[in-house]
């Protein structure tokens, strides 16, 4: 999946994420209260998800149903990150994060099993 969504569009997703189907006037009302959109620009944002394919409509009700979830979309943007700023090395990221903070010892016993779990999937 190669689904480039801009932080308006993650707005809409993310309630439809959080609260399963949701007919495009109750995404309107949620997101008035949440970040004081119109309802023209949350169904204007609704639109362009539907053209990028992560929303599906059905009637009646212009219900919206996502087609993407919420880890897929986290997982391209982290491979996107580690691509921009790290070079596509996933190493170098977790050494950067590693530096900047002192690690519990349960921290770090939960960062060697996942890498002893990694090691077993290659």
């Amino acid at each position: 999946m190669s689904l480039k969504l801009f932080d308006s569009e993650k707005r809409v997703m993310e309630c439809i994420w959080d609260n399963g189907d949701m007919s495009a006037k109750e995404i309107a009302a949620e997101l008035n209260i949440r970040v004081g959109w119109s309802k023209t620009t949350t169904y204007t944002v609704i639109k362009k998800c539907i053209e990028k394919g992560a929303i599906r409509r059905s009637d009646p009700g212009f219900m919206c149903h996502a087609l993407i979830s919420r880890e897929e979309v986290l997982e391209q943007e982290t491979e996107e990150f580690i691509e921009r700023n790290y070079g596509g090395a996933a190493d170098r990221l977790v050494a950067s994060l590693l530096g900047q903070k002192k690690m519990s010892g349960e921290e770090i016993l939960r960062l060697k099993q996942l890498i002893e779990r990694l090691e077993g999937e290659g």
